[in-house]
């Protein structure tokens, strides 16, 4: 597999590696059609120079070793996102031999444009017709034998969610690389024909892409394509740019629009009686889903539904409530610390060595305690909740939604994509943040994440927590959206520029594959879980050394006024310590502290409200670092500890003052 990005030229047998693209529009399935070649093994790494991931695997196709990529989602070859960026580099520079280009059968007259770019580019396409079956329940019908007539491309129509067409896809690529590959062009007006051919005329050096496709990007003033050329041209470059900048003036007011209305105008051709639809075209149950879920009449309540019996019912109820009382109580407490405690102490005669195994703070007793009895069963049951809105389509639905509200905090309804996967881990999150397009929403959204977005651990347990106080989880579900409306809105004033325009392709809604559901949730598990597990033994090794060295009580001590001044024992510093090393670890501190019966629903909820907010554990820090900066990392780090403690110091004067949850 792929490391780091780059891309590998043999096999493991030694032989050429044969590399087959998907391209297309974010949401057609190109993902879908991904695991299915490849399986879940794949390797997820930053494009080189960019912090745009790429999804690469390996597959055996009909014998034949391939590498397949899943490139960004793309509109065009004339890229503006960096993503399309990303995607258009892997066509330029890593020579795919097949390139899947995979769109959606219901907007067929709108995504062949893409098509025809990819055709003019001289590159080895095969056209995927996917989610056909959603558009033969809407009535339509696609001659996809005359529409590969008339691109002169091989045409497949597929259902790839449902396994449809899986094996002519695999035929196809295996066929096509033996096939010779003829240059198609599609006439344009005389006009527009008469500037790609002075400009193709001038051109000599050597290009993967056609010259003509070059042409056109060079006239759009294409930069990346405008740098390529001079770096191939050399000393012929000169009279070249001197060409492009003349017919570029000549239509400064009208070549992108003339452009686009002759492809529109050969999309039409094409599809002539190749697309029919049924003069009153059937409205299927999922599409009535659809529209009821981004309308906020119906959207709200139905998201509300969701939320429900998704996180509080499912994760917080079953995840963190009965799973986790099996696990951590029936079967760590009562039955295996008990009998590593007794192994361990006839194994190691030394009480300091056995206290780093099965002490307080031992590796055994808490850490593997807390990462398999309370925050695995929590975050397995987050990961199938998200796993299954991901495949019925929901998502988009929800960013359309939130996309009014969201532009109050200078944010676009895509970023609703990394806040809703925090609930599930806010350091995966943060990476998710490079997908959104500029600066400034990446920086307003890491800064959410971190203050008031618990991940789903720590969210589950304090569900189950708070839930047993009547009252307290209301308190605490209204402060933290308080916080985050008021952060946001102040965000979005203080933060400079504007939010850019929001589109996004919508895919079907449909009911999820219980495999595809499994498939997906032990993928995130296998990640999660290997990264929690050896952190947790750190946090127990240091625990355990700060408590031998007396630093851990001196740190407790030290922030014992702190606690009191937002009405909470002593004890409670503890968990404040464990959130430093992992959100859910506090959150498992506070699991305890409750059990001990040290906290009243009063002091419950100022905890759990005062350590929602708290600074980002070291995972999430680090990966902050690492998209933002140190500065942009330490500004929010100390902006939202200072926030969280402010916050919890107001909340228990209120509570006390008022006598709620007395």
């Amino acid at each position: 597999m792929a490391v780091d990005g780059k891309s590998q030229d043999t096999s493991l047998h030694g032989e050429k590696q044969l590399r087959v693209a998907l391209v297309g529009n974010p949401n057609v399935g190109k993902s879908v059609l991904f695991n299915a070649l490849t399986g879940a093994y794949v390797t997820v790494s930053n494009y080189p120079g960019t912090s745009v991931e790429v999804s690469r695997g390996n597959a055996v196709i009909q014998g034949k070793s391939w590498q397949v990529i899943d490139t960004p989602g793309m509109y065009s070859i004339h890229t503006i996102t960096e993503e399309e960026r990303v995607a258009r580099e892997i066509l330029l520079h890593e020579s795919p031999d097949v390139v899947l280009h995979v769109l959606d059968a219901r907007n067929l007259e709108r995504m062949l444009a893409m098509t025809i770019q990819l055709i003019e580019a001289n590159l080895p396409v095969i056209l995927i017709v996917n989610i056909m079956d959603e558009a033969e329940r809407m009535g339509l019908t696609i001659d996809l034998e005359l529409l590969q007539q008339r691109l002169g491309i091989p045409v497949i129509g597929a259902a790839t969610a449902r396994k449809r067409g899986l094996d002519e896809i695999r035929a196809a690529i295996d066929s096509y690389i033996t096939q010779p590959r003829i240059e198609r062009r599609f006439p344009y007006s005389r006009l527009l024909e008469g500037d790609i051919s002075e400009v193709v005329g001038l051109m000599e050096g050597e290009y993967l892409l056609s010259r003509r496709s070059l042409a056109v990007l060079l006239l759009q003033q294409d930069e990346e394509i405008t740098e390529m050329v001079r770096h191939r041209e050399g000393d012929g470059y000169a009279v070249l740019a001197e060409k492009v900048r003349e017919k570029a003036f000549e239509r400064r007011d009208s070549f992108h629009l003339d452009l686009s209305l002759q492809r529109n105008s050969i999309v039409k051709h094409i599809i002539d009686g190749v697309f029919v639809s049924p003069e009153k075209r059937v409205i299927t149950a999922s599409e009535r889903l659809s529209n009821w879920s981004v309308k906020p009449l119906t959207g709200i309540p139905m998201l509300l539904i969701v939320l429900y019996f998704g996180l509080y019912k499912f994760v917080g109820e079953f995840g963190a409530g009965t799973v986790v009382d099996l696990l951590e109580k029936q079967i760590f407490v009562e039955r295996i610390n008990p009998w590593m405690v007794i192994a361990v102490k006839r194994i190691i005669p030394w009480e300091i060595i056995q206290e780093l195994f099965v002490g307080e703070y031992g590796i055994i007793t808490l850490g593997i305690r807390y990462a398999v009895g309370i925050i695995l069963p929590i975050v397995a049951t987050f990961f199938i909740f998200f796993s299954f809105l991901e495949d019925t389509g929901y998502f988009p639905r929800l960013a359309l939604l939130v996309d009014r509200l969201f532009k109050h905090f200078g944010l676009t309804g895509r970023a609703v994509i990394p806040m809703v996967l925090g609930f599930g881990c806010d350091t995966m999150a943060t990476m998710v943040t490079r997908t959104l397009e500029t600066v400034r929403e990446r920086v307003i959204a890491t800064l959410l994440l971190a203050l008031a977005i618990p991940c789903s651990a720590q969210l589950g347990v304090i569900i189950a927590l708070l839930s047993k106080a009547p009252g307290a989880l209301a308190v605490w579900g209204v402060c933290l959206l308080l916080i985050f409306v008021l952060v946001g809105v102040l965000a979005a004033r203080v933060m400079p520029g504007e939010a850019p325009m929001f589109y996004m392709e919508l895919p079907p809604m449909r009911l999820p594959q219980l495999s595809n559901v499994l498939t997906k949730t032990y993928t995130r598990m296998q990640w999660y879980f290997l990264e929690i597990l050896p952190l947790f033994v750190i946090a127990s090794v240091l625990l355990w050394l700060g408590k031998i060295t007396g630093f851990f009580g001196t740190a407790v001590n030290a922030m014992t006024p702190v606690m009191a001044s937002i009405g909470l024992p002593k004890e409670t510093a503890v968990a404040f310590i464990f959130g430093f090393f992992r959100r859910d670890y506090g959150a498992a501190g506070l699991y305890d502290l409750q059990t001990q019966g040290l906290l009243d629903a009063r002091q419950l909820t100022v905890a759990a409200v005062t350590l929602t907010l708290f600074i980002p554990c070291v995972a999430q820090f680090l990966v902050m670092k690492k998209e933002r900066g140190w500065t942009v990392a330490g500004g929010i780090g100390l902006f939202v500890t200072l926030l969280a403690f402010g916050s919890g110091y107001v909340l228990n004067k209120f509570l006390l003052l008022t006598g709620i949850l007395a």
